[in-house]
């Protein structure tokens, strides 16, 4: 088992019941099979995958973390640019998606699986 706090293990995409297997399969940085799941933990064959559909509901954090992130930049940019031209707003606010996107689709399903799944650490 593993010492890290669920803080730590839910920035890591570790499982939430060992803290210790990942919950994906493939780096953050991979563009290969980026919102694919292991369907039981590689460490402790928890199910990662508690009923069909499970993970629909994570698209309603996506969405709030897109909602974050148009306010901060359109904030942003109002703080910084005296007088900000439309193409501004546009563009920070599709590059930021576009940067962030994989982050955004991974933590979501994190949160999501530590929020409303039943899986509960077991620690040492």
């Amino acid at each position: 088992m593993s010492n890290k706090s669920g803080f730590q293990a839910m920035l890591g995409a570790k499982c939430p019941q060992c803290r210790t297997g990942n919950i994906f399969p493939v780096s953050p940085f991979s563009f290969r099979k980026l919102s694919a799941i292991h369907n039981t933990c590689p460490h402790c064959q928890a199910n990662l995958n508690p009923e069909p559909d499970f993970y629909y509901g994570a698209m309603y954090i996506s969405y709030a973390f897109s909602v974050a992130l148009v306010i901060t930049a359109l904030t942003a940019i109002n703080v910084l640019v005296e007088e900000p031209e439309l193409w501004m707003y546009l563009a920070t606010v599709v590059v930021g998606n576009l940067l962030l996107f994989p982050a955004m689709l991974r933590y979501s399903k994190v949160l999501y699986l530590y929020g409303l799944g039943k899986l509960k650490y077991k620690g040492d």
